[in-house]
């Protein structure tokens, strides 16, 4: 099923939002200012976009596998999440990240990507004695003999 994010964009610099050629459902988002960072430095890289998402979607943000490599930067926070409600025209997208090297982004470079996922449905936690399940091994036992 298709779903519409309607997209304002606040710079002219940077090249629009699409799919790369079928490689991946994730779509890359583009750095709209330069940047040059220290080593230790933290900074919210604006994106130039800000998105009204479908109702009942979030939008997930993580570094491009390239961003560490090429810059030296990891996102400070892991992953964003971008719930629907943060849908303003002021409501810019920003790329919290760290400098592991000095560094410089420039405009239009390729920094982080998004996908969206629908909201978790309503939880109910039920509490037990017991799970009645075999344990596994473990934390981190997954290919172990």
């Amino acid at each position: 099923m298709v779903k519409k994010i309607r997209i304002k964009y606040h710079s002219d610099q940077i090249d629009r939002l699409a799919y790369i050629g079928g490689k991946s459902d994730w779509i890359d988002l583009r750095s709209a200012e330069e940047v040059s960072l220290k080593q230790g430095q933290f900074c919210l890289i604006d994106l130039g976009v800000s998105v009204q998402l479908p109702a009942g979607y979030e939008m997930i943000i993580a570094a491009r596998s390239s961003a560490f490599r090429n810059y030296g930067l990891i996102q400070a926070n892991g992953i964003g999440i971008v719930d629907e409600s943060y849908c303003g025209d002021e409501d810019h997208l920003r790329w919290p990240c760290y400098a592991t090297r000095d560094t410089v982004v420039h405009v239009n470079d390729r920094i982080c990507q998004f996908r969206i996922l629908e909201h978790q449905p309503q939880i109910v936690f039920e509490e037990v004695d017991t799970l009645g399940n075999q344990a596994r091994g473990g934390f981190g036992s997954t290919g172990l003999s």
